[in-house]
């Protein structure tokens, strides 16, 4: 065997001479994620992780997503690839309830106790899941489908992956890395409906500072809410239960380890499973489809008309308040926490640098995470088993 024949053998074998033009497209879009994530810094420590998963799984040969080879006894004649055992923690819905872990413990209440009207801006924003409903049912998707493609509008990965699971899995994939692309690219889509939506003075309203809330009410707010939503809602025990018990250890103020830890160590390690598990499910088979092209198209109209929803929340109480409110904050009503209440900040300063919305933002945004939960557990009532 000469040179050529080797070099020919080698190539014959390699994932070159497999790879698919579907493949390759999966593997330019990953590489167009990278350079957001990279170069644009949109959101990096989601988009990298799901970005890279996306690139891993559809480089042919590889077989990182593989099931294991069982035996009739059911003995392990073939260990599966690695990010399928890492996709089990998506697929047995462990890695969602442990980000809201780290999410609870990291996020602050006390904007929403200081102004509880901000929760007004946060339903408003879940007008878009449900729009986004009625739009899929009317693409022929069936009611489990449609909730699933819904939940995208409210920008909050987790939640999508949990209710998807439930209801329609085998459109995991796509809503999946719909939800969680969304949620990263939230500085990109979302200030030209705010700009849209609001006219310059609007931009420039200054809201005052929000009261101090007292320790005790932050204390009592987890407990509570826990009790209400998930008596009303059992369903959503996994998600609110965990992203209030995060907030407890935040607030408490006697378990700083374990705040810590869930906030920073533990929520980094889970990020990391969880963007890779969500990209490896972005296979050319499962997303170079009508189907996939249409879940992305309601996805992204649906978290547009969340945004408008807020905004547009926001505008009736600016109205009733007298020019109190500014309806930028309104923007913030989607989940993705805390950045979509920096692209309140953000925009709001453009117009007038001296202005500072954030903590009023912020308020909207956190209302935003347990709307969201509570828009999914409503369709997992209405239409689950």
């Amino acid at each position: 065997m000469n040179v050529f024949e080797v070099i020919r053998d080698l190539f014959a074998n390699s994932g070159f001479a497999a790879l698919t033009w579907q493949q390759a497209v999966m593997i330019g879009v990953s590489i167009v994620f990278l350079y957001l994530a990279i170069g644009k810094k949109f959101e990096p420590m989601l988009l990298i992780p799901i970005a890279f998963g996306m690139l891993l799984v559809n480089i042919p040969l590889g077989g990182i997503m593989d099931y294991p080879v069982l035996s009739e006894t059911g003995e392990v004649l073939k260990s599966g690839g690695l990010l399928y055992y890492l996709s089990r923690g998506v697929k047995w819905e462990i890695f969602p309830p442990l980000i809201f872990l780290g999410v609870g413990a990291m996020t602050d209440f006390g904007p929403l106790l200081a102004n509880p009207s901000s929760v007004l801006m946060g339903a408003g924003a879940q007008f878009g899941i449900f729009f986004a409903f009625g739009m899929a049912i009317l693409f022929n998707f069936t009611p489990q489908e449609a909730a699933s493609i819904g939940i995208i509008g409210g920008a909050d990965g987790p939640t999508a992956i949990f209710l998807t699971n439930q209801l329609a899995p085998h459109l995991l994939g796509p809503i999946a890395v719909a939800a969680y692309s969304y949620m990263a690219l939230v500085p990109l889509i979302q200030p030209p409906i705010m700009k849209l939506l609001t006219t310059k003075e609007e931009r420039r309203i200054k809201m005052g500072q929000l009261r101090q809330v007292k320790p005790i009410e932050k204390i009592i707010f987890p407990i509570v809410v826990t009790i209400i939503v998930t008596m009303f809602l059992p369903a959503l025990l996994p998600l609110v239960g965990m992203l209030m018990l995060g907030n407890l250890f935040k607030e408490s103020g006697v378990v700083g380890r374990l705040s810590d830890t869930a906030q920073n160590a533990l929520i980094n390690i889970v990020t990391i499973f969880l963007g890779l598990s969500v990209g490896a499910t972005a296979t050319a088979e499962a997303f170079i489809n009508p189907k996939t092209l249409g879940i992305v198209v309601i996805g992204v109209i649906s978290f547009a008309i969340a945004t408008a929803g807020g905004v547009i929340v926001g505008k009736i109480m600016c109205k009733i308040t007298k020019g109190k409110i500014n309806p930028l904050i309104g923007s913030a009503g989607v989940s993705a926490v805390p950045m979509a209440a920096r692209v309140s900040q953000v925009v709001g300063q453009k117009e007038d640098p001296t202005n500072f919305l954030l903590m009023n933002a912020m308020g909207a945004n956190v209302s935003g995470v347990i709307g969201s939960a509570i828009a999914a557990g409503v369709l997992l009532t209405l239409f689950g088993a």
